[in-house]
């Protein structure tokens, strides 16, 4: 059975991320209202929230089951990930820097993806017993 299947959004979103971290900074389009109000936390949070989601997901829909310390791990795995985008950023990405808020905001986020995934498996997918 070709497993990688269950994966292919979780990869899709991970790269994603890494694209979209790693753009110059020259790039990122910037207004003063959204800087005002940190908006970019809020997209850490969302971004890093569906690599647990989607991760959770994956495993979920290969094995029909996923325990409690597999969902640890995914945030572990994520925030790490976080961490590493914000190293990524501060030495090898153009006009961008390291932010420990980015990093907080990407723990928060992936820690609010195992909830959002168990909503989701609540509301959508049928639960083995």
């Amino acid at each position: 059975m070709k497993i990688w299947k269950y994966y292919i959004p979780a990869t899709a979103w991970i790269i994603l991320i890494l694209i979209v971290c790693t753009l110059p900074g020259k790039d990122i389009p910037t207004n003063s209202f959204f800087e005002k109000v940190h908006f970019d936390k809020f997209v850490h949070f969302g971004l890093f929230g569906g690599i647990v989601f989607f991760l959770s997901l994956g495993v979920y829909w290969q094995r029909k089951q996923l325990s409690s310390g597999m969902l640890f791990l995914f945030v572990v795995l994520a925030a790490f990930y976080g961490f590493v985008i914000e190293l990524i950023q501060k030495y090898w990405a153009i006009g961008r820097s390291f932010d420990m808020y980015d990093v907080a905001a990407d723990t928060l986020g992936a820690i609010a993806g195992v909830f959002v995934f168990k909503l989701f498996r609540y509301l959508f997918l049928k639960q083995s017993k």
